[in-house]
């Protein structure tokens, strides 16, 4: 019994002496698509920065300091054509500082969660959206829990069958896998198995988020929070601030008294529904916040990231 324990002993000590080697060479041997999924799924949080631009900006970005970049086309132009060519730049940059073939993109766009119909009427961006191979899409003004099962149902192929009584059956169509699958770097077929929610399918690689960025959403946060398929939740504090009638833009502390208010119930229904919760992060209050269950550290702060990085212990690689 004893030489089986030491046995068992010295084998995890050679795992773990080269995982730390793996970190201190910057060599790692991705295990998913999505850097995200594969930290989150370890326990680790992940932190983001900002993507824009087109194929130069990709260039630039591929060995970013972030987890995964968001590329805002809310409220910047809605150009699909310059994030193919972001996306292009990312893979021709790459790989990132972990081995993964690019950072994740996760997309903002100006569909709006207000209600299902409008929702539907705007879908096609979404779709748009994810033929460029990102991996992920955050909506916007989640107020309707229908509008978020609908989210959910048009990022789907059909072949995906978990929920579908609850948000019905995808409606993602033939082709719109084929640049996809060159941005990930898998073949076609392999695509279309992988091109799904997570973490509803644990093989999915697509990570779907909600902002709950006012009193509205708010007060529709359980239902939308539970919806099968999401994978993250905020609640928007520049947004949410401002529809209470602060023209700061404020998401760092101290927030508005109502902004406050929304974090912890948000927070609170994350943890009930194992949704991962997004709030920002400074370098003076990241380990408390990690501590209190952000799992998404925004801000676009790499010094915060450094520092979450280190409390927590994580060992992939970032830089």
């Amino acid at each position: 019994m004893f030489r089986k324990n030491f046995i068992v002993c010295l084998i995890a000590l050679l795992v773990l002496s080269s995982i730390s080697c793996a970190q201190e060479n910057g060599e790692w041997n991705p295990q998913r698509i999505n850097k995200c999924v594969e930290l989150l799924e370890s326990g680790q949080p992940v932190y983001y920065g900002v993507g824009k631009g087109g194929y130069e900006e990709g260039l630039k970005a591929a060995k970013t300091w972030s987890d995964y970049l968001i590329y805002n086309m809310e409220h910047a132009p809605l150009d699909f054509t310059k994030l193919r060519e972001f996306m292009k730049g990312l893979v021709d940059g790459g790989p990132t500082p972990s081995g993964h073939r690019t950072p994740a993109v996760i997309v903002s766009l100006p569909v709006l969660g207000l209600d299902e119909n409008s929702f539907l009427a705007g879908a096609w961006m979404v779709q748009q959206a994810l033929a460029q191979g990102v991996h992920g899409i955050h909506l916007a003004r989640a107020r309707d829990p229908e509008a978020v099962k609908r989210f959910v149902q048009c990022v789907r192929y059909p072949i995906h069958d978990q929920a579908i009584d609850i948000i019905g059956k995808g409606y993602r169509g033939w082709g719109s896998h084929k640049f996809a699958a060159w941005v990930w770097g898998i073949d076609e077929q392999e695509y279309l198995k992988k091109a799904d929610v997570w973490p509803l399918n644990p093989e999915g690689e697509l990570m779907l988020g909600v902002k709950l960025e006012d009193p509205l959403a708010l007060a529709n946060a359980e239902a939308s929070i539970s919806v099968p398929g999401i994978c993250f939740a905020e609640h928007g504090p520049r947004d949410f601030g401002f529809y209470l009638g602060s023209l700061e833009g404020r998401a760092d502390p101290p927030v508005p008294e109502g902004v406050q208010a929304a974090v912890d119930k948000v927070l609170e229904l994350c943890k009930k529904y194992n949704v991962f919760f997004l709030d920002n992060v400074l370098p003076d209050n990241v380990k408390k916040r990690l501590d209190k269950g952000v799992m998404i550290g925004a801000g676009r702060r790499e010094d915060a990231a450094e520092i979450g990085r280190q409390h927590t212990k994580r060992v992939m690689p970032w830089k």
